[in-house]
């Protein structure tokens, strides 16, 4: 038998605290401390933790070439076998399915080129079944003067660098048109879930956000995509999963959106009814739910990675590549009178699972989605100007 280590292993000294009566009895602070090693790798779903013995054996192992397992296991067998079971070990061939199916999800992790780091960051931080708005409704943090009082005064909202004297004033111009277009943009919480979005609008909406406008091939197998929104190295790896629930002519549903042909592509069904789904997906935000179409944004890591292969800044470009994506997207929808938004509170597990991605070949980043605002402000909205909604 062959082994190595995992290709990505952090190990983390995590202290943890909790009450202890003995100790404020005795007139000390109460607390009681410990100190655990947890090992962290981005190929499995949970944090596993690690005894000292276990944790000096994985600094001997290597994660590259296979070893020869028989050295080891005259000393460490049992550890070998349990590392192994959790994964952080791996086994060149092995007939257990969990284990190969851990080697599996590390081999895929080596090919993808990911910064080790940002791997990390990309499958712990993401959520599972959150109500992000009811935990926000339990910790009475729904508004500004919730976190005012919750967590006092924020930073300055702005920062000023010298003398109020020295600096040069700027000539104020007049609003044109795309500068009134801006001011109408705001994010939308109040959809009408009752009005159909008409299917030339929909289909308008992906056309400027999504679709490719040219392309040029390198050869026979290198595509490069040209959008009306930048990407990280001309790559555009994200692609846009979309959930259908109310525009006239598509049936509500999963969808995939090609950006060549400029089409969907029906999924099968969530494992929830589709409303509940959606809301699942924002996290429980609610008026985000009730948009006529919300697009999840998903990049294809190994798009990205093929050019920047374990970059320091690969993650971080994907990152803008989202954030690129849903201000086009508001943009377009506030020029066409329509309502947007973009979260990034989502839960990714049940997003992955109903759409089949995997988290780090083609885990999804954010969530965007548009429609037709409804007639009324139900759920505040950031709009201090009126521009939205016009203020009595």
């Amino acid at each position: 038998m062959r082994i190595r280590r995992c290709a990505i292993l952090y190990l983390e000294p995590r202290e943890d605290a909790g009450f202890d009566l003995a100790s404020l009895l005795a007139g000390e602070a109460g607390i009681r401390r410990s100190l655990r090693w947890l090992a962290l790798a981005p190929h499995l779903d949970a944090e596993v933790e690690v005894d000292v013995a276990a944790r000096e054996l994985l600094g001997r192992i290597g994660p590259g070439a296979w070893t020869d397992a028989a050295p080891w296991l005259r000393t460490h067998a049992a550890l070998v076998a349990e590392l192994l079971d959790r994964g952080l070990l791996l086994c060149e061939d092995d007939a257990d399915a969990g284990r190969r199916e851990q080697r599996r999800r590390d081999e895929a992790l080596r090919e993808t080129h990911w910064w080790p780091p940002a791997a990390l960051v990309h499958r712990l931080g993401r959520w599972q079944g959150l109500d992000s708005a009811a935990a926000m409704d339990a910790a009475e943090m729904n508004t500004a003067a919730d976190l005012r009082r919750q967590l006092g005064a924020p930073p300055p909202h702005v920062v000023e660098r010298g003398e109020a004297a020295q600096r040069q004033a700027l000539p104020r111009q007049d609003d044109g048109e795309f500068e009134r277009l801006l001011a109408r943009r705001a994010t939308c919480r109040n959809f009408d879930a009752e009005r159909a979005l008409p299917l030339p609008a929909f289909a308008r909406m992906l056309q400027r956000v999504f679709a490719a406008q040219a392309q040029v091939r390198i050869g026979d197998d290198a595509v490069f995509l040209k959008k009306h929104t930048p990407s990280g190295g001309g790559l555009h790896a994200t692609e846009a999963y979309l959930i259908v629930r109310n525009v006239e002519g598509v049936a509500p549903g999963l969808y995939h959106y090609h950006p060549l042909e400029h089409a969907l592509e029906p999924m099968p069904p969530p494992p929830a009814p589709l409303a509940q789904f959606a809301a699942q997906a924002v996290a429980g935000q609610h008026w985000f739910a009730d948009a006529h179409a919300l697009a999840v944004l998903a990049p294809r890591y190994a798009r990205s990675f093929w050019k920047y292969r374990r970059h320091a800044k690969a993650y971080r470009a994907l990152l803008l590549d989202v954030g690129h994506l849903s201000q086009t997207l508001y943009l377009s929808a506030t020029e066409l009178g329509l309502g947007a938004f973009v979260t990034s509170a989502i839960n990714e597990v049940d997003i992955e699972r109903a759409f089949g991605l995997d988290p780090l070949a083609d885990g999804p980043l954010a969530v965007c989605g548009f429609g037709w605002r409804g007639d009324r402000m139900r759920t505040s909205e950031f709009d201090p100007a009126g521009e939205v909604w016009r203020q009595e």
